[in-house]
């Protein structure tokens, strides 16, 4: 598979075009953002985590019958992925209360839900991604109401997925975001990333965070909580 021009660069991915129109390339970056892009900085050996993690857990999806984007690790930076048009509508779900959530609702972190929540947000950085319905992304034509309602049921099956496998690592699935994309036949897989940039994980027993909230909140040990997810994950 020959790389050619670089087609785009995100907050922590670079995506590259390939001798093939339906495949690019992503590469992982250590930059890190938070807080809308205000605070910058970086954290090492992130982007071979947030890959290999990705890469794993898309795999895992596959098998439960989640259609993803992924195709091939290339390396531990790099992975071949399908061509997708990104739907611009981030879906978040969340199984325990923080971030946001916490700080919207007067509510203390750490509540956990009877049921897993779904909310939207308009995937656009010049508004900061304001949160958003379905019926505001019918109107806007971001997705069709049967788009929305397959995204609906595919983010909850993920949930379902990563929440019991977690479990299994000894660690809680509090929160993460998903985004998605259309193949050019109009099939919605999942798109994006899964790693400790885009999911709260929290430790089973301590509550410990392990995951990108150690940079947003400055609680030290960033790179040692990215880590600890890899070897979690990979047992190495």
């Amino acid at each position: 598979m020959e790389k050619r021009e670089q087609l785009y660069e995100g907050k922590a991915k670079k995506v590259y075009a390939t001798d093939d129109e339906n495949l690019v390339i992503v590469s992982y970056k250590d930059d890190a953002t938070a807080f809308d892009g205000l605070k910058k900085g970086t954290i090492a050996g992130k982007g071979v985590v947030n890959n290999k993690m990705s890469n794993y857990i898309m795999q895992l999806l596959e098998k439960n019958g989640v259609p993803t984007h992924f195709v091939q690790e290339l390396s531990d930076r790099e992975t071949l992925v399908k061509k997708v048009k990104i739907v611009p509508l981030e879906v978040i779900i969340r199984n325990i209360s923080a971030g946001s959530f916490a700080k919207r609702f007067g509510v203390e972190e750490g509540i956990v839900f009877a049921e897993p929540t779904i909310e939207f947000s308009y995937k656009n950085d010049d508004l900061h991604d304001p949160l958003m319905n379905a019926y505001h992304a019918i109107a806007l034509g971001v997705a069709t109401r049967e788009e929305i309602e397959t995204i609906k049921a595919m983010a909850f099956k993920v949930n379902s997925v990563m929440k019991e496998y977690f479990l299994t690592l000894g660690v809680k699935l509090v929160d993460f975001k998903l985004e998605f994309g259309k193949t050019p036949d109009g099939t919605i897989v999942l798109a994006d990333e899964i790693s400790p940039d885009t999911c709260r994980f929290w430790d089973a027993e301590t509550n410990e965070k392990l995951d990108k909230d150690r940079f947003r909140r400055d609680l030290g040990n960033v790179e040692d909580a990215y880590a600890e997810m890899m070897r979690r994950v990979f047992g190495a």
